[in-house]
């Protein structure tokens, strides 16, 4: 299957036009916000024959960035990537992240607030944003990514063709490709020591893998990885619900999200 480059700019960009009524990259969330704005808008809106239904689930991150610490960023994405085999190359041109660290400057970039002060040069855990609106769905060809009822952006690693849309699509950067075969690389590693999750596939070369908020231990009734691995720093839960652990964190803390200007309505909250 193809698409061409109008095909492609066309679906790619109209996300970016999407949301652009005045709301910034950087705006903050005050408490209760996200309250009011499940309250009136549609979210996980599903198509069931001829009648359309709102989802009674839409899962969400939250990361108390205040909560963060070298010692548990480094048990975060050290779980993250041995729970999904993610191989360590060594080389940054060859990388894979589902989970990785960057500082609040680069996160938000731009970003002129009263919080500033406090946020420069702070450590922010980045990942899939799975996004409630994502554009990397829209211009898969082969619908090798897809949205879930749950609001989880979910990959297929089978159908995935390699051509990479997905990740030109995504504002935040969070897919990685497989340039290299990680499974021959896996093996090297093995060797020197690591150990293998022999209940999570490896993937091949050539196709597109990112965060996909642990759906294998959700459907087993666990938490993601990287919530168990810092209970205290990380939240997860039904955003759709307003009695949630989630909801009720968000009526109290004042929260970031990125890029909000794209419409792309983020499931990550940043806490602050």
């Amino acid at each position: 299957m193809s698409m061409d480059r109008r095909k492609f700019l066309k679906a790619a960009g109209l996300t970016a036009l999407v949301g652009l009524g005045g709301k910034g990259a950087f705006e903050l969330l005050r408490p209760g916000k996200v309250d009011a704005e499940m309250g009136h808008k549609d979210h996980g809106e599903e198509v069931h024959g001829d009648k359309k239904s709102r989802s009674k689930v839409r899962l969400a991150m939250l990361i108390d960035v205040m909560a963060l610490n070298k010692k548990n960023i480094e048990k975060i994405v050290h779980t993250c990537h041995y729970l999904h085999n993610v191989p360590n190359w060594g080389d940054p041109k060859d990388e894979i992240k589902w989970i990785w660290e960057d500082e609040y400057e680069h996160v938000f970039p731009d970003s002129y607030n009263e919080y500033n002060h406090i946020l420069k040069g702070m450590p922010f855990l980045l990942m899939c944003n799975h996004c409630d609106n994502p554009p990397c769905v829209r211009v898969c060809p082969v619908q090798a990514t897809f949205k879930r009822p749950d609001g989880i952006v979910a990959q297929d690693y089978h159908r995935c063709i390699g051509c990479r849309f997905c990740m030109a699509a995504c504002p935040y950067g969070s897919r990685s490709f497989n340039w290299l075969d990680p499974r021959v690389h896996l093996r090297i590693e093995v060797a020197e020591g690591r150990k293998l999750n022999k209940s999570f596939p490896t993937r091949m070369r050539g196709v597109v893998e990112k965060c996909n908020f642990c759906v294998e231990r959700l459907a087993e009734g666990r938490p993601p990885g990287c919530v168990e691995a810092a209970p205290d720093a990380m939240f997860f839960g039904n955003l759709a619900d307003p009695n949630s652990k989630v909801r009720s964190i968000l009526r109290e803390r004042v929260s970031l999200r990125r890029k909000l200007e794209l419409g792309t309505k983020p499931s990550v909250f940043y806490l602050i």
